[in-house]
């Protein structure tokens, strides 16, 4: 048996208190003009401290096939993506009314 998660009492191979994490946050899903008129796809509003944000940053990254970093718990991509991020946060796991599209 693994490692019980005191704030659950549960395993921690079931990954529950991820999975609540992904339920409060509140996302906001933008697109910048940068540098040489370069855009980019923002994605502000995750809890570092709940969910695991590189992860999350490189699963969108292979997704879409772009570059992309993760700066002071904000995801920049590379491109335009705004519309599709959305659908795809949903596939991880994350509330749809709490992800807003600027």
């Amino acid at each position: 048996m693994g490692e019980i998660d005191p704030l659950t009492g549960l395993p921690k191979e079931l990954g529950v208190w991820e999975n609540l994490a992904k339920s409060e946050q509140r996302i906001k899903v933008k697109e910048e003009k940068r540098k040489f008129g370069k855009m980019i796809t923002v994605i502000e509003g995750i809890n570092s401290k709940e969910v695991d944000i590189k992860e999350v940053a490189k699963n969108l990254k292979s997704k879409f096939a772009c570059g992309g970093t993760v700066k002071d718990n904000v995801i920049e991509l590379q491109g335009t993506h705004a519309a599709k991020v959305k659908t795809e946060l949903i596939k991880l796991g994350f509330d749809p009314g709490s992800i807003e599209l600027k």
